[in-house]
Parts: structure tokens; C-alpha cells; sequence
């Protein structure tokens, strides 16, 4: 063998072994995207947006495997389409090699969208998409502008006499014009911002995302998982830019330096923007601004000096800055700022070739005009393409199987309502309450040795199977049951107030829709103050009456030590949510009343809102800013946010849902505004009578007579 062959096979397995190297970097950036998303998402939704970028990878790769990569590769239908290479099959390891690369890229595309719809699509509508864009959507547009860097079927001498003639095609229409995005600041970036963009307007914003208390803000779960994440994505880019070079030259650390630069400098862009505008860093422009330096510079890393790489870089992220706030202006809820960095910052990447890219290198035969000209083309045509096929086909979906979880999913949190992450706890608790509403004795429970719940469970199972023997034992347990009941009906009785409070301007009323109520009220007089609180569990029967004996208690505790609304919030939500209470949670209005200046302070924890009658009798709602207690525990005090105000003559009101969900006589919830309907209604009269006259009033209006959930109403004013 010749010397010169010998280093022709050694610079292609140099080659093999680099684009591999690369391939590998890509895909730890699914990593990053993981980390990034579940960082900038709320902990009740963590665990499903993990689960969607795990799962859109091995989707997207099989898809590709299927049939995506024919559509990208395959010999081409008038530089559309590609029509075969489907269920991809080759003894190359160049093409192999290339195949794996290729993979990692379309499943980038897809997981830009997952951060965008989080916190509010279902996990198999999500897939469903993921299809649609790996599928169709990618391959189509990739095939237009690189169809002709694949090769595979036509390694042979005859074959590529026939791509010579134009016999066969291999071309894209796209390529055919000159137009150039290096490593897909369009192909991979924008298509995937165009169809999150297309998705989060068809889905529409997050619950209460834009409500004056949130003002455009939630707050993520860990902004120093979101930050590694970044960082892991920023590590995997130099495998994505570098990997595109398809070979180890003397190009690739022009392309790499490139690359870090943009990113550099696009952080501190964000940094200072940051520093202007809010008088600190924010973290979400630090994490914004090399995010959108990395995408921007992907399409022309290989042909533009350092100098037009950091320009490249600032612009980028000052534009994805700018249409993120244009995007919250309009409510248009995108978690993570997929769209200001993947579609805005790649749209300005793939126009700046054309401005900033050496024609050299470019190496299309076109002017600095023309160039311009055909990047502009290929951004409007793959954008146009990608936003109406997906926004026409995703709305289709939509009408026959719904992309977005109900509202009380979306409230519970994703972690539980799609995946059903809780404990044994909670699973008891779930067949206690199917088992108590179907009186089916042959369901059980599960049991596990090591757990308090599982060991439960396994000695209930066995009372199961001893009563299913005899009806008589069957008897005894219902009225054993029945006086358990009686005993738990008096017992919490005694955790609503029985002081005197004649002499105090509190007042409130309790109606359980069962036996056991899951809603409570107190009042704590101390000194001058008078704590006060109005809760609902989430859920009836017996475990919510559990629950709220507990969160009664902690009430009571805390009200002897004299602790502030705020406080007592975040220390009964973290008790409650160590007791394990079976994904059960508390909504709450916790508060403190002064007798002397007549200010009331108060902390709303997901509940309804609290309404303030002033002396004029005009309403005014004090919507919840805070989470409902017991969902998860926190680490900042300062989450439940303390409203306050002088009555000076107004009274506030506060109650449960059992109100503003009752239904009028046509079967229609009465809302918060029937409700106030009916405590003007009744406003004149004495205050204990006037609470009794609304409840009389609810269940008058009611089909049945009877209260479809526990009704609690509290009053305060002088």
C-alpha cells in the first residue's frame, strides 16, 4: 500500500472519529436542554418536562430512522423532497457515522419546542408533535438547503455520472439558489421556534401568568439548574458548529473560536442590558444572551472573521431580549424564551451570512447583493413553510383531541396530573375514596413492608379480606365505620372557634357538604390582633377532614406565638408537606386583624380571592399571588407575599369555592361575582345572620337543596 493511501485512510478515520467526537457533544446538549427547561420551569411541572426531552430524543431518532432522513437525503423530487434512503441501511462507517450526526440534529430541533409549551401541553400531544417536526416538518426544509452533502447512493462511478448529467438530482431548490446556513441557525434553531411559536399561540399563556400579581413572571425552579444547563448547551455547541465542518481541517478552530466568542459576548450583552434595565444581573438575561450569541453564529462560524463572530454574537442577543419582551407585552407565554433565541436569534445568524460571510468561502458564485438576496429567500420560505404547516395541522389536532391539560391539572402541577408522581400515601388515600364511594370491598390497597403507607395498606387488606367472609362482620364494620364518622364529625366541630368573639368584629359560618368537612375557619385573639384563617382541602370525606385537623392545629400554634401571616404561611405549607399528605393540598387565606388601626394583613395561598366592601359599597377582588400550601415545600420565606389594607368602614370577606362554585337553578356556576351578588343581597342584616341568610341562600338556589362541596364564609369589620 502506498504512503499515500495509507494517509488518505488515516485522515478519513481522523475525520470519522472527530464528526463522532461531535456527535457525542450534541447529544450531551440534550442534557443541557434538560436541565435549562426543568430549571426555568415551576416544580409542580419538573418531572414532566424531563420526561418530554427524554422522550422527544427517542421519538425524533426512530422517526428519523423511519423516514426522515429518506425525506432529508434521498434522491431528490424537483429539490422538495427526498424519495428514498427510508429505513436507513448502509455498510459505510462514514455514513453511519454521518446518519448519527444528522440524528443528534433533528433531535435538537425538536426538544427547542419541549421548553416552550411547558407547564401546560399533554405528555402524548407533545409527542404527537415531536412527530410532526421530525418527521415532516425538519426533514422537508433540511432537504432544501442540504440535501446535496449526503451521498450514499451514489458512491458509484456510474451513479455519480448520472448525478453529473442531472439524471438523477441530489440538490435542494434552496441549495440550488446559493443558500448557506453552515450549521442551522435556520434549518435547526428557527424551525424549531417557528413551530413553538406556532404551538404557545394555540395553546395560549400559563394560568395566571399574566394576572397583576404574577406581572409576566414565575418564578422557576432552580435558575442554578437552568445556568448548568446553559453551560452544558454552550460545552455540546462546539460538537454542533465543529461536527458540521464533516472533518477534522485546518477551518475547525476558526469555526470553534467563532463560536465561543459569540456566546461570550452575547452573555455579556445580556449582563449589561440586564444592568441597565433592572440595576442587576437577571438571571434570565444571563442565560438569554449566549443562548441566543451560540444560535446566531451557527450559520456562518466557517466563513466570518472573530471581529463580525462577537458582532454576530450582540446582535443576536440584544434582538432575542427585545422580542422576548415583545412576546410578553402580548401574553404570548414562552417559558424558556425558545422563540427569542431560536427563532429570532437564528433569523438575524442566517441574514448575517450574507452581510458578514467571506464569498470565498461561501463559495456560491454570488455578490454580495445576491447572497443577501437568497438568505433573505430561504429564511421566508422555510419560515412561511414551518409556521403554516405546523399552526394548520396543530390546530386540527386540537379541535379532535385537546394539546392542553385541563385547568385543575394544570393547577395540581403536570409532576402528578400526567405522571402520577406521588407516594403510596397518596395511592391509599385514592382507593380509600373509590372504595368509600363504590362500597366495592374487593379493591385493595397497595402494601408495601417499608412504608408507613404500604404497611397500612397491607393490614387493611387483610380487614378487607375478613369482611368479604361474613356479611355479618360486614355489618359491624359499617356501623363501627358509622361511629367513626360520628366521633370524627364531633371532633372537628371542635376545631372551629368557641370563644366569646361577641365583642370582636369577626364573624364566620361552616356548612360540610359531607359528613366531614375538608374546610375550616379560626380566629386567634391576641392582644390587640386577632389571627384569623379560611382553608379548603383539596378533596372531601374523611382525608380532607384529616388534613384539615392538621392544618388547624399548626393555625392554632402559630397564632399563640404571635407570627406574622407570611411566616405562618411558608411554615404550615413545608409541615404539611413533610406529613405526606397523598398529593392533598391547602388553600388558604391567612391573615391578622388590628382592633386599633384597623388594618388587616394577609396572605392568599391559591385560595379565592379576598373581597374588600368598601363604605361607598363598591367590590373589590385581592387576587392570589402565592402557591397553595402543602404542594411543595419551600426553601424562601419571602414566596407568600403579604397584602394589607385599612377597612376604615369596609368589610372584608373572604370563603371557599362551596360558594362561588354553587350552582343557581339552571345548573350554572354562580362565580365569584354571583357570590358577591349574594352578599350584597344580604349586606343590611345583622352580620351572624347575614352569613346564615347566604348559605340559606346558596341551597335555595340549588337544584337538589344540597351543597356539592363545603361551604365556609368568614366576615371581618367594624
Amino acid at each position: 500500500m502506498m504512503a499515500e493511501e495509507v494517509m488518505d485512510i488515516l485522515r478519513s478515520n481522523i475525520d470519522t472519529l472527530w464528526v463522532i467526537d461531535c456527535a457525542i457533544l450534541v447529544f450531551i446538549m440534550q442534557a443541557g436542554f434538560m436541565c435549562m427547561e426543568t430549571g426555568l420551569s415551576r416544580h409542580k411541572n419538573s418531572i414532566n418536562v424531563a420526561l418530554k426531552n427524554a422522550a422527544d430524543f427517542g421519538v425524533s431518532v426512530v422517526i428519523f430512522w423511519i423516514f426522515g432522513f429518506g425525506l432529508m437525503f434521498g434522491t431528490s423530487y424537483n429539490g422538495f423532497f427526498g424519495t428514498d434512503l427510508f429505513f436507513f441501511k448502509t455498510d459505510k462507517a462514514e455514513y453511519m457515522t454521518y446518519f448519527v450526526f444528522q440524528a443528534m440534529f433533528v433531535a435538537t430541533a425538536a426538544t427547542i419546542i419541549s421548553g416552550a409549551v411547558a407547564e401546560r401541553m399533554k405528555f402524548n400531544g407533545y409527542l404527537i408533535m415531536t412527530v410532526l417536526a421530525t418527521g415532516i416538518i425538519y426533514p422537508i426544509v433540511g432537504h432544501w438547503a442540504w440535501s446535496s452533502s449526503y451521498l450514499s447512493n451514489y458512491d458509484s462511478a456510474a451513479s455519480q455520472l448520472l448525478v453529473a448529467t442531472g439524471t438523477i438530482k441530489t440538490t435542494g431548490w434552496l441549495s440550488d439558489l446559493g443558500f448557506v446556513d453552515f450549521a442551522g441557525s435556520t434549518i435547526v434553531h428557527s424551525v424549531g421556534g417557528w413551530i413553538a411559536l406556532a404551538a404557545v399561540l394555540i395553546l395560549g399563556p400559563r394560568i395566571g401568568k399574566y394576572s397583576d400579581a404574577n406581572k409576566g413572571k414565575f418564578t422557576g425552579s432552580s435558575f442554578p439548574l437552568a445556568v448548568l444547563g446553559t453551560l452544558i448547551l454552550w460545552f455540546g455547541w462546539f460538537g454542533f458548529n465543529g461536527g458540521s465542518n464533516g472533518a477534522m481541517d485546518d477551518s475547525v478552530p476558526l469555526i470553534l473560536i467563532n463560536t465561543f466568542l459569540a456566546a461570550a459576548f452575547g452573555l455579556l450583552t445580556g449582563l449589561t442590558i440586564s444592568y441597565f434595565k433592572f440595576k442587576k444581573p437577571d438571571p434570565f438575561y444571563v442565560i438569554l444572551g449566549p443562548l441566543a450569541g451560540l444560535v446566531a453564529i451557527t450559520a456562518g462560524c466557517n466563513s466570518m472573521t472573530s471581529v463580525a463572530s462577537i458582532f454576530v454574537g450582540i446582535v443576536g442577543a440584544i434582538i432575542a431580549i427585545i422580542v422576548n419582551e415583545i412576546l410578553n407585552k402580548y401574553e404570548i407565554d414562552d417559558v424558556v424564551g425558545a422563540v427569542p433565541v431560536h427563532l429570532a436569534a437564528g433569523i438575524w445568524g442566517t441574514l448575517a451570512v450574507g452581510f458578514l460571510g467571506d464569498l470565498s468561502i461561501l463559495d456560491t458564485g454570488l455578490d454580495r447583493f445576491s447572497q443577501i438576496k437568497v438568505q433573505l429567500i430561504g429564511i421566508l420560505s422555510i419560515g412561511a413553510f414551518t409556521f403554516i404547516t405546523s399552526f394548520i395541522l396543530l390546530s386540527l389536532f386540537n379541535k379532535f383531541y385537546p394539546l392542553r391539560v385541563s385547568p385543575v391539572h394544570e393547577e395540581l402541577g403536570l409532576n402528578i396530573a400526567e405522571h402520577n408522581a406521588v407516594s403510596v400515601e397518596h395511592d391509599l388515600i385514592s382507593i380509600l375514596d373509590k372504595q368509600s364511594e363504590t362500597g366495592d370491598l374487593k379493591i385493595r390497597g397497595p402494601q408495601d413492608p417499608f412504608t408507613a403507607g404500604g404497611v397500612i395498606g397491607l393490614y387493611y387488606n387483610k380487614l378487607m379480606s375478613k369482611l368479604e367472609t361474613s356479611e355479618d362482620e360486614k355489618n359491624k364494620w359499617r356501623d363501627r365505620i358509622s361511629k367513626e364518622v360520628k366521633l370524627a364529625v364531633k371532633v372537628q366541630e371542635n376545631f372551629l372557634p368557641k370563644r366569646d368573639l361577641k365583642k370582636y368584629p369577626v364573624h364566620g359560618i361552616n356548612i360540610a357538604a359531607r359528613e366531614v368537612s375538608g374546610d375550616f375557619f379560626s380566629f386567634f385573639p391576641h392582644n390587640e390582633n386577632i389571627y384569623f384563617i379560611i382553608a379548603d382541602v383539596a378533596g372531601k370525606g374523611i382525608h380532607a377532614g384529616m388534613v384539615m385537623a392538621k392544618a388547624s392545629t399548626l393555625f392554632e400554634v402559630l397564632s399563640q406565638s404571635k407570627v406574622d401571616p407570611d411566616e405562618m404561611a411558608f411554615h404550615m405549607n413545608n409541615d404539611l408537606n413533610n406529613t405526606k399528605t397523598g398529593g392533598m393540598f391547602v388553600t388558604a387565606i391567612i391573615g391578622e386583624f388590628n382592633l386599633i388601626t384597623d388594618e388587616i394583613r394577609w396572605v392568599n395561598a391559591g385560595h379565592q380571592p379576598a373581597v374588600i366592601r368598601t363604605d361607598k359599597g363598591k367590590y373589590d377582588q385581592v387576587e392570589s399571588s402565592t402557591p397553595p400550601l402543602g404542594v411543595i415545600k419551600q426553601k424562601d420565606k419571602n414566596i407568600y407575599k403579604t397584602n394589607k389594607i385599612k377597612l376604615n368602614g369596609s368589610r372584608f370577606y373572604a370563603f371557599t369555592d362551596g360558594l362561588s362554585e354553587s350552582l343557581n337553578k339552571e345548573g350554572e356556576e354562580i362565580g365569584i361575582d354571583g357570590s358577591i351578588e349574594i352578599i350584597e343581597k344580604n349586606f343590611n342584616k345583622d352580620v351572624n345572620k347575614q352569613l346564615e341568610a347566604i348559605t340559606k341562600n346558596v341551597l335555595s338556589e340549588s337544584t337538589d337543596k344540597k351543597l356539592a362541596d363545603d361551604l365556609t364564609l368568614i366576615s371581618i369589620g367594624k
